[in-house]
């Protein structure tokens, strides 16, 4: 806390107790920042991992379904519903098979986020050193837009060494280096208080909407099953498999029924 020296200026006065106020909404602003992409990161890391379990299943039901009602419809070539189906069905498995494709190869290029507490640490430091709105300079703003663009990213990946190279280079620029005086600092540090508030109720605002999303609804019974001992991907992921392996079945069935009208 910075101390407030008897016999100051009055502008002096207000600009330490502005300093401590920002200092305390900094850090605030520093550990939403840090939180939000830690639950965008866990998100994005579990919609991977349900497209990989279960969305490439989705994608050879939907293939299967659209082949049998196929094969309906040409023992069926008169039957317009049956003819419209099919249609509609190899419409539904193009798309699918589009939304999938790549996943399995990528989930094995994709490791599962987690954080840790270093990771958190040096996001932190990170974060606190570049933030865009601790500055009122747009030049400077649009700068440390870009180190936090890549703090972010680097968080994401759990790159513990990237984001030890973004404070070394951030560290070591001439612009770190900084000065001003009382009235000019003053006046910049209730724009950075202003800008911080602001910032602050738009990561809450994000934050709520991530909590509305289905990935997030699903993450929370993911991560009840999983503390009770159950996979709730991999149940669904059987769940899918005896579908598939039920089309199998009646897709063969149509197969020998076509043989057999030949």
């Amino acid at each position: 806390m910075e101390s407030i020296v008897a016999g100051a200026l009055p502008e002096e006065r207000e600009l330490a107790a502005k300093r401590e106020q920002f200092a305390a909404l900094e850090s605030e602003l520093v550990q939403a920042e840090l939180e939000r992409e830690t639950l965008q990161a866990e998100l994005l890391s579990l919609e991977r991992e349900y497209l990989a379990t279960v969305g490439i299943r989705l994608a050879q039901l939907d293939e299967l379904q659209a082949k049998i009602a196929e094969a309906i419809a040409r023992q069926r070539p008169k039957d317009s519903d049956a003819v419209e189906h099919a249609s509609r069905a190899r419409v539904q498995a193009t798309e699918t098979a589009a939304a999938f494709e790549g996943v399995a190869d990528e989930r094995g290029q994709r490791p599962q986020f987690k954080s840790s507490e270093d990771l958190r640490t040096l996001y932190l430091q990170v974060a606190k050193a570049v933030h865009p709105d601790l500055t009122t300079d747009e030049t400077e703003k649009a700068r440390r837009h870009e180190y936090m663009a890549a703090a972010n990213e680097a968080y994401q990946q759990g790159d513990v060494a990237r984001l030890k190279a973004i404070i070394e280079e951030w560290r070591s620029s001439p612009e770190a280096i900084i000065g001003e005086d009382t009235g000019a600092e003053l006046i910049r540090t209730i724009r950075k208080i202003a800008q911080i508030e602001v910032r602050l109720a738009a990561i809450r605002a994000e934050v709520a909407t991530l909590c509305q999303s289905e990935v997030f609804k699903l993450r929370e019974k993911v991560l009840e099953s999983r503390a009770v001992g159950r996979d709730l991907l991999e149940v669904i992921a059987d769940e899918v498999d005896v579908q598939i392996r039920a089309a199998k079945k009646r897709l063969s069935e149509l197969a020998m029924m076509e043989t057999g009208n030949a």
